[in-house]
């Protein structure tokens, strides 16, 4: 087996992972980015990327149907789903390029194609195309990331169940859409397709939509998507799945009466969570600690029980977006290229549930708050007393401030609205910059803009 030396070897080219192993090599140090599939990770192969790109798309044929609202006469609103398909192809394509380029541009940097495991503490076997080989380094950075999970369901294993991957690559409209799960992505994908003209069926087992979510927030997003035309079964247990033929899946579930039914449906997608892709590492070869998920345990500067090894991104079991993968990267970069001292601590963790129109978030939710015991003041806002969105003919949702009663400063955020995530980004900075919330009370905003809603929701804290 060929044997290479290197300073710095990163597992997985992901958000956070090669943008550390492009910084490691132009900061001189020579370095290995070890990818099996396809660089720029989850974002955007089979997340960020391709999702938005879709959900955009059902927005089209959303508003196109509503089109006489607006006084603007159309025909028949019909969706090929190929060319829906393809145009995501397309953009995920041109994200993915973009990456290798400037993966492959900079200097001092291999990019090897295979599947890495370790084989002792600094070293790690990669087995793809061609002769298997082994290469070393004092520094280590796992990014391996996360894969669609799927639940202990009795037949789901004998059944074509979609994924969140699979269910882009559809070439047309499924005719009855059953999703398991009512969190981000079981919603996400639920009124896509209704938009695109599937009945759709989310199946939650907890009590409300977004488990993480106060409940006047994620009742409203059920209202949202009824309105749409979703069926939402909360508090519903799925019990067994089967298929009789090609588009039958007869999904059988339990409510809080006990009784059982049966759902009809024709495609079933699964959207119960993500696994950590750890199996295949040998990480107990190298002695890295991991949870009973398999989430590799690390600290606040996200280093290993391992000198010298570091994870950053979904596979450390944290929050599980793009940007925060970004942000473990940053946090690497300070600490092992530039001297630094970063930490994970009291990082805010911005995220939008991509519905339309959007849930933006950011900062505690009143239950977090006062379970533990903050003194805060709640101001709501319904996007029906926006101008701009009663313009735009978008009235659905509403704002949502948390406030520290004591210092006046915002400590959480929710903007379930037009353009929720800007919105929600206005404030974020608010409170990166450590301003009470009598500042974007007080603040001029251009009129009409969504931004100037602040104005009002925030005056309401004194109400």
């Amino acid at each position: 087996m060929v044997s290479t030396r290197y300073d710095v070897i990163v597992i997985g080219a992901g958000q956070g992972g090669g943008p550390f192993a492009s910084a490691c090599a132009e900061a001189g140090r020579r370095t290995a980015l070890v990818e099996r599939a396809h660089v720029g990770g989850t974002c955007i192969n089979e997340g960020c990327t391709p999702t938005k790109t879709m959900t955009a798309s059902a927005r089209v044929a959303y508003l196109a149907r509503r089109a006489g609202e607006y006084g603007v006469e159309t025909g028949p609103v019909r969706v090929d789903m190929a060319a829906v398909r393809q145009r995501k192809r397309e953009m995920v394509e041109e994200f993915r390029s973009g990456s290798l380029r400037r993966i492959e541009e900079t200097a001092g940097l291999d990019l090897i194609r295979g599947n890495a495991r370790f084989t002792a503490p600094h070293a790690v076997a990669i087995e793809g195309e061609g002769p298997a080989r082994e290469i070393s380094a004092e520094l280590i950075v796992i990014d391996a990331g996360t894969h669609p999970a799927m639940p202990e369901l009795p037949g789901l294993e004998e059944i074509p169940a979609l994924d969140s991957t699979s269910i882009m690559e559809l070439d047309r409209v499924p005719r009855h859409l059953i999703v398991l799960g009512g969190g981000a992505v079981g919603l996400e994908f639920a009124q896509m397709f209704r938009r695109f003209g599937s009945e759709v069926t989310v199946v939650q087992r907890g009590e409300q939509l977004l488990g993480r979510e106060d409940r006047d927030v994620a009742e409203a997003v059920a209202e949202i998507l009824r309105e749409d035309g979703v069926a939402l079964l909360l508090r519903t247990e799925s019990r067994a799945v089967s298929s009789n033929g090609e588009d039958a899946v007869a999904l059988t579930v339990r409510g809080t009466d006990g009784a059982e039914r049966t759902i009809e449906g024709s495609h079933l997608l699964v959207a119960t969570g993500r696994a950590p892709s750890s199996d295949g590492l040998a990480l107990e070869r190298a002695g890295v600690q991991t949870d009973d998920r398999g989430f590799i345990e690390v600290d606040a500067r996200l280093a290993t029980n391992v000198p010298g090894i570091y994870a950053i991104g979904d596979i450390t079991g944290g929050p599980a977006f793009t940007h925060i993968s970004y942000d473990d990267f940053r946090i690497l970069r300070a600490n092992l290229l530039e001297g630094g001292d970063a930490t994970t601590e009291g990082r805010l963790v911005p995220y939008v549930v991509f519905i339309d129109p959007q849930l933006g978030r950011v900062g505690i939710t009143e239950g977090e708050a006062r379970k533990r015991g903050i003194p805060v003041k709640v101001a709501t806002l319904p996007m029906a007393s926006v101008a701009r969105a009663l313009q735009i003919d978008e009235p659905r949702g509403f704002l949502k401030a948390v406030v520290d009663a004591g210092s006046e400063r915002i400590l959480g955020f929710a903007a379930l609205g037009v353009e929720g995530g800007e919105i929600m980004a206005t404030v974020e900075v608010a409170m990166m910059g450590d301003l009470p919330y009598t500042a974007l009370r007080d603040g001029i905003f251009a009129h009409p803009t969504l931004a100037e809603a602040l104005n009002n929701l925030f005056a309401a804290i004194e109400a």
